[in-house]
């Protein structure tokens, strides 16, 4: 929506202070209420709020009480930004969010930011699609007795791709998933962990699926970390990976030329 007073919902990236996007620093810049997650974001994100902006740490809050918020500085007046972790396209309760903003007539926009497993695999300085490795890129979670995953999304059915997979939300059951993953991926297969992507208490964790439960256990994570598993992680190139056709030298780029493309 477009509205000089709307509600912005701003990803806050991984949580680093650096990662913040330019626009994202300018809405908090102008805010004069920031309702921010406390548990996963970098206190540095904060230092580009106004110094006269009133923050609100959303760790204790439920759903309502953090729209009451929301509609409450609208309707007052004042600029409102509702900072999530990472992208407000991955898990981020925005669409509740906004739904309770639509029914009370509240207008809100949505500011992209640097999803954490981005983060995490420019930690670890892989890609996650590697010609005939991997083409997909699996972004899920782990059933859990607060929300219910869908049935056509078990997670055996997504292991049967062999894509690399992202598992948000999931540390504390990391050793259940390794063991269903096992026959798909293969016990070889590389997994990174990485615990608060890109924050000062960043931690990373490199493992294969047979070994990697127990070095999360042994460092006992419990929250803010992601699971990446997959062919594409190895620490040495494939010699038989293909490469993208993209930069092939044989590749025709006469029409890339003829529009003014590079």
């Amino acid at each position: 929506m477009d509205d000089d007073n709307a509600v912005q919902f701003v990803g806050a990236g991984p949580g680093a202070a650096d990662l913040l996007t330019l626009r994202a620093a300018r809405l908090l810049g102008e805010a004069q209420i920031v309702l921010y997650p406390g548990t996963y974001l970098d206190a540095g994100v904060l230092a580009n709020c106004s110094p006269g902006a009133e923050l609100v740490d959303t760790s204790d809050l439920d759903l309502d009480a953090i729209v009451a918020h929301l509609i409450d500085g609208h309707r007052e007046g004042r600029t409102v930004v509702r900072l999530v972790s990472g992208d407000p396209s991955v898990y981020s309760a925005v669409s509740e969010q906004i739904r309770r903003l639509d029914a009370a007539g509240v207008p809100w926009a949505v500011t992209p930011g640097v999803p954490a497993y981005a983060a995490a695999a420019a930690r670890v300085g892989r890609e996650l699609t590697v010609p005939l490795v991997a083409q997909s890129v699996v972004l899920t979670r782990t059933q859990q007795r607060s929300t219910a995953m869908p049935e056509t999304e078990a997670l055996k059915a997504f292991a049967a791709t062999r894509a690399t997979l992202v598992l948000h939300l999931a540390i504390t059951r990391t050793r259940e998933l390794m063991a269903e993953l096992a026959p798909e991926y293969g016990t070889d297969c590389p997994v990174v962990v990485v615990y608060r992507a890109s924050q000062p208490r960043e931690q990373v964790l490199r493992g294969t699926v047979a070994d990697i439960a127990d070095a999360v256990e042994a460092a006992g994570l419990r929250q803010a970390a992601v699971i990446l598993v997959g062919r594409a992680l190895a620490g040495e190139p494939d010699p038989d990976a293909g490469e993208s056709h993209l930069y092939d030298p044989a590749r025709d780029r006469s029409a890339n030329r003829a529009e003014g493309l590079r």
